[in-house]
């Protein structure tokens, strides 16, 4: 535990970030899931699942929990399953 004011304070703002990192990502991961489902089951709203995924990534890519290549790959590889 933390001695000093700004390390505890530094410690009580790593706790929500972390939180709302976590929640960020387990999100995102949903959306992926559910947008390759919907493709894999040929659904009839699989095009607009998957624009909500896109936007999903390109959203953490923004907010720096993904990194800009690997957002980017996550996006090809998705529309590439829906254009199949």
């Amino acid at each position: 535990m933390a001695n000093i004011a700004s390390a505890q304070k530094k410690n009580r703002q790593m706790i929500k970030h972390r939180a709302a990192n976590r929640a960020a990502m387990s999100s995102l991961r949903t959306a992926v899931k559910s947008a390759r489902a919907a493709v894999d089951a040929k659904a009839a709203d699989a095009g607009e699942v998957v624009k909500a995924a896109i936007s999903t990534i390109n959203k953490a890519v923004t907010k720096g929990l993904l990194k800009k290549n690997t957002g980017a790959r996550y996006v090809s590889r998705l529309a590439l399953r829906a254009s199949k």
